[in-house]
């Protein structure tokens, strides 16, 4: 069997559920690994806003991002010019929502203010640490990103661009 035989709804509803999956077995993957790919993603996507100085309101802070339908959940701060993620500390904001939410953020296939007055992702604590995150991430150059990563998400906007 080859993908052209497979059923177009079928494909569909495949590559609809493919990253949820994905997600929740990154989930079930060692923290230690989950902290070592992420951290390292995150200084290469945010070696400018961390040089510059953008994300120094973070500094000993923690911000809590919860992917709820994928059951993960991390904490993450500064610590001196370094990116530090953890698996629980005591948060100061939390953004949380499910995959397809974050996904639509990243890709940005969905305006960032339509997704949290939405409710579709939520911001909760210290709301001007939360929105001081939303913005960063909406200034992001994501033609600045390695290939493998842009191309990934590119294939992840096409997968949630389109309407539910």
């Amino acid at each position: 069997m080859n993908l052209a035989s497979i059923p177009v709804p079928l494909k569909t509803a495949l590559g609809e559920k493919l990253p949820l999956l994905l997600a929740r077995n990154i989930a079930r993957a060692p923290f230690a690994l989950q902290r070592g790919v992420l951290e390292k993603v995150l200084h290469y996507v945010l070696k400018e806003a961390l040089r510059d100085g953008e994300l120094d309101f973070l500094q000993g802070q923690y911000i809590k991002i919860t992917l709820e339908d994928a059951h993960l959940c991390w904490y993450f701060g500064i610590q001196g010019q370094r990116i530090v993620l953890k698996q629980r500390a005591q948060e100061s904001a939390s953004i949380r929502g499910n995959l397809r939410e974050f996904m639509q953020l990243a890709t940005r296939c969905e305006d960032p203010d339509t997704l949290f007055f939405q409710r579709r992702l939520m911001i909760e604590g210290d709301t001007e640490i939360g929105l001081q995150v939303k913005n960063l991430l909406d200034t992001l150059d994501l033609d600045t990103l390695p290939l493998p990563l842009r191309k990934g998400l590119e294939l992840a906007a096409r997968l949630v661009c389109r309407p539910n």
